[in-house]
């Protein structure tokens, strides 16, 4: 079935809002998509008729397994576009989003399915975000905050939680992207910054406020 690109954009919206196994309400998707509570009334009552939304009384709605389905194909064009732009296009990392927006509506599956092939079947895109295969399975792996390092104990960046133009700016400006090795030199208890360093350059400061964005993993090895 086809969907407009406002139904997917809801689809997407809720997806990324329920979580794992969280409900939504009105008012949360209102202000995740800054639309009328009206409006996204009448879309909840289309997406239901099309049975790709199970609702709870008093408890708000979900996707159903078949809306599932149809968030993780949007999410997986979303995601293989933006890694296209960056590793074929040389798009900066705080520039993919905004044209994979766009790309992500492009619903030929024959398209996708080629364009995975081309760039080698990528698990993760330029944020590290996960890419759901074919048929919709996500690769994980074991990652945590650079927050919760300890000092003097190198890690890989694996993922970036906040991904406005303003904060990967600033990681791109510290040399900072998927697949650098950092290390915690210091923890400053006043405003719980950190001095960090990557394998090759000199030591910086990283302010709380985008360190806890900053997802990090074991290096890997051969």
């Amino acid at each position: 079935m086809l969907y407009t690109v406002s139904e997917e954009n809801y689809i997407k919206a809720i997806f990324h809002l329920q979580g794992d196994e969280g409900m939504v309400t009105t008012n949360a998707l209102s202000a995740e998509l800054q639309t009328r509570p009206a409006s996204v009334t009448d879309m909840l009552k289309k997406l239901k008729t099309k049975k790709l939304l199970v609702y709870e009384k008093y408890q708000g709605f979900r996707l159903s397994a078949e809306g599932r389905k149809v968030a993780l194909g949007i999410i997986r064009r979303h995601r293989l576009w933006e890694f296209f732009l960056s590793e074929k296009l040389r798009f900066s990392w705080e520039e993919v989003h905004e044209v994979a927006e766009q790309l992500e509506h492009v619903t030929s599956v024959k398209l996708i399915d080629k364009l995975d092939e081309y760039l080698g079947y990528p698990r993760f895109d330029p944020h590290g975000d996960p890419i759901p295969d074919r048929n919709g399975k996500i690769a994980t792996h074991e990652r945590i905050c650079i927050t919760a390092i300890p000092p003097d104990h190198p890690m890989e960046v694996c993922h970036v939680g906040n991904q406005s133009p303003e904060l990967l700016d600033i990681l791109r400006h510290n040399h900072i992207a998927i697949g650098t090795y950092l290390s915690v030199r210091k923890k400053f208890s006043f405003d719980n910054s950190l001095e960090v360093c990557t394998a090759n350059g000199p030591a910086f400061v990283l302010s709380e406020a985008v360190a806890k964005h900053v997802w990090m993993k074991k290096i890997d090895t051969i």
